[in-house]
């Protein structure tokens, strides 16, 4: 039985939990967001009020990628924009995570580059191939060795971080390079007669670009999720309608400090993918033409480089039913 004055101090004890929950959610979602043209994208919404319009609060955290991914392991944001292959590492660093939203899939963006004179990459044969082992670059780069039927033998890796590629190609230290945007677009512009031997492009699906939540963010709040993967599909739109491309390519920019026409012409080397292409990718397949057979793909290549040891189930840090949700 409860009595009079225990009854006064629960309704105090539920009123404090009540402003508490409240006070909770009023927090906004964070997320955390670095420079590529997929995640930039994210700036559309926020400047044209996509988000407020949805519902739902966002703040939009802009950092280099490496200091995203550390903070999102220490709980700095709810969320991280970063590779299907990152949110394998972080997971096998004891981060509970799920891709709920895949941005795009780079399509041209991440190249191997060679130096002048060198025009193919069977022209690498015995040379060397500059790389940030254990990265994309260095999944990209054996994609392209096995695609014109060489091993990682057949080339001698020389270990760089991404950002000095270009002045590690201009030295002349190597015969080749491998970068991501917008890395490889200053290699190409720094080194006078090089070129793209092979991107992204010849293996669409090979990387993705996904939304990873916290598990513990996802399951409490769930329906603010789904409210900003509902406006994903309205940014993509408001980048391909001719209409408004003009703007959101400049917002694009600015958050860059890039030109405008620059950026625009890097752009079709990212493939945004609107509800339509979210549902295709993130059906279950074998293949890299999906999520879940793409994540299976780079965490062999995880294990093999020795990224981490323990074996995982990727799809488990993948969560449809956001997009599945999408109209």
């Amino acid at each position: 039985m409860i009595r009079p004055h225990h009854f006064h101090h629960l309704c105090i004890a539920a009123t404090l939990v009540l402003s508490l929950g409240i006070l909770r959610a009023a927090e906004p979602l964070t997320i955390a967001y670095s420079d590529w043209p997929g995640w930039a994208a994210l700036k559309i919404a926020e400047e044209r009020g996509l988000f407020r319009e949805a519902g739902v609060d966002v703040k939009l955290v802009w950092q280099d990628y490496g200091a995203t991914l550390e903070g999102f392991q220490a709980g700095k944001s709810d969320a991280v924009a970063c590779t299907n292959g990152d949110m394998l590492v972080m997971g096998a660093a004891g981060k509970a995570c799920k891709a709920i939203l895949v941005t795009d899939m780079s399509y041209g963006n991440d190249m191997v580059i060679g130096k002048p004179g060198v025009t193919s990459i069977k022209d690498l044969k015995g040379k060397k191939v500059g790389i940030e082992t254990g990265m994309v670059p260095h999944l990209l780069l054996l994609k392209a060795l096995d695609a014109a039927g060489m091993k990682e033998g057949d080339v001698t890796i020389v270990k760089i971080v991404t950002v000095d590629a270009p002045k590690v190609l201009a030295a002349g230290d190597v015969d080749a390079v491998a970068a991501w945007y917008p890395i490889a677009g200053q290699v190409l512009s720094q080194v006078e007669g090089s070129r793209p031997l092979f991107t992204s492009k010849n293996a669409p699906g090979l990387i993705y670009d996904v939304i990873c939540v916290s598990a513990e963010s996802l399951s409490t709040r769930r329906a603010e999720w789904a409210k900003v993967v509902s406006v994903w599909p309205k940014i993509v739109s408001t980048i391909t309608d001719p209409a408004t491309r003009p703007e959101a390519v400049k917002i694009m920019a600015a958050l860059v400090q890039a030109d405008a026409a620059t950026y625009e012409k890097a752009l079709p080397g990212t493939r945004l993918l609107d509800a339509a292409g979210n549902k295709r990718v993130m059906v279950r397949s074998d293949g890299i033409d999906s999520l879940f057979g793409s994540s299976v793909t780079v965490h062999r290549f995880n294990l093999q480089q020795q990224v981490y040891t323990n074996e995982l189930d990727p799809a488990s840090f993948i969560d449809t039913t956001l997009v599945d949700e999408l109209n």
